[in-house]
């Protein structure tokens, strides 16, 4: 046992160290198409990449003062430009499509980082499917992402689509002849699993809920819940508040319906984990299912920011709100289908109710407070 209490602590101490307040900003680009069907197939669009990631790759610092500037930057636009035919290709049936640019750089920015708005037009062959690769940034980050969103409109049809491009997910197709419905749904739901798991501030605060669940407050101290059916009506009820608040925020600020200050945001999820972690510890509230409503509202806020990172598909707003929702609940399921069983089995052990369970919360609150340092 006391080689399991020394493993839990090196594992605890470690964690403490290693998560980071970047639960939710990754590095993204965005590639934005518009597609003409005629004679062969045309698109123009943008590429919007941020400044930090471009200089990876291209030194824009020419008189090393430690600043960029925008003379610096269009002062190496051929540079730009050959990273674009590296990092972008298209390919129709095996056949590569011409990449080339128009226009001028222009300055842009999203969540308050500055990008660089490079113009792309493309032009295929024929007016059928597509393939598109792309690969910038994936040696260096291998959370990078890649938003990419092409609106085709035909005398026949119309087409929208948003697909994300991750370091697993390289190439894509795209078959404008096809539904985007079904394409649209499945790749949000697939976002909003992986960003549930990704987010780690939200699978915190399930987790501090999560520990006390099994566990009942008798004679000032934590002891072993008896009846699992007791168990599963605590667990059900908290789970059901986190998910209905959050998906109300959620779809509100994706729609626009509420605009949350995304800095106010962020810290208030950090505060909240922080306090279900120290509430395990120093109870001050037992019945947690309003309080996690309250926070939920939060969090959905959260889950917000990153949608709205992804980009909603022009034709697909509502379904893409949906199917991510969806698929933040799958990933949440998943977690709890893992955790719950786990808690159940050593619920009545003191040395969970007395050490484990007071460590891990105090581990949690300890990258709360440091998250909300950094988020401050």
């Amino acid at each position: 046992m006391n080689k399991l209490h020394s493993a839990i602590s090196v594992l605890l101490v470690s964690l403490s160290f290693s998560f980071s307040c970047a639960a939710h900003q990754f590095s993204t680009s965005y590639l934005t198409l518009d597609a003409a069907d005629q004679s062969a197939l045309s698109m123009s669009g943008s590429w919007q990449v941020e400044i930090s990631d471009l200089e990876q790759q291209i030194a824009f610092d020419l008189n090393q003062d430690g600043e960029i500037s925008w003379q610096e930057i269009t002062a190496k636009k051929t540079a730009i430009y050959q990273f674009l035919q590296f990092a972008i290709g298209v390919n129709q049936a095996g056949q590569a499509c011409s990449l080339n640019n128009r226009g001028q750089l222009k300055l842009d920015s999203h969540f308050n980082q500055p990008y660089v708005d490079i113009p792309v037009v493309i032009n295929c062959p024929a007016s059928s499917a597509i393939d598109i690769s792309y690969r910038a940034f994936f040696a260096n980050d291998a959370n990078h992402k890649a938003i990419v969103a092409i609106n085709y409109s035909s005398a026949k049809a119309s087409y929208s689509a948003s697909r994300v491009f991750s370091q697993a997910k390289q190439l894509q197709h795209f078959d404008f002849n096809q539904s985007s419905y079904y394409q649209t749904f499945v790749e949000y739901v697939y976002q909003g699993v992986i960003h549930i798991w990704l987010g780690l501030d939200h699978i915190l605060f399930l987790i501090a809920l999560l520990l006390t669940c099994v566990l009942v407050r008798k004679e000032k101290k934590w002891q072993g819940m008896s009846s699992k059916l007791h168990i599963f009506k605590n667990t059900a009820w908290i789970v059901t508040a986190f998910t209905l608040a959050h998906s109300i925020t959620l779809t509100a600020t994706a729609m626009e319906l509420i605009s949350p200050n995304s800095r106010w945001v962020e810290l208030g999820i950090a505060i909240s984990v922080l306090f279900a972690a120290l509430n395990n510890i120093w109870p001050l509230i037992i019945r947690l299912g309003w309080v996690t409503f309250a926070f939920g509202l939060l969090h959905g806020m959260g889950f917000a920011s990153v949608l709205g990172e992804l980009g909603l598909s022009s034709r697909h707003q509502l379904l893409s709100v949906l199917a991510f929702n969806i698929g933040v609940e799958i990933g949440q399921l998943a977690i709890l289908a893992i955790a719950l069983p786990v808690l159940i089995a050593i619920r009545k052990f003191n040395w969970y109710q007395q050490w484990l369970m007071p460590a891990g919360s105090l581990t949690i609150a300890l990258i709360a407070v440091q998250w909300s340092v950094e988020r401050i």
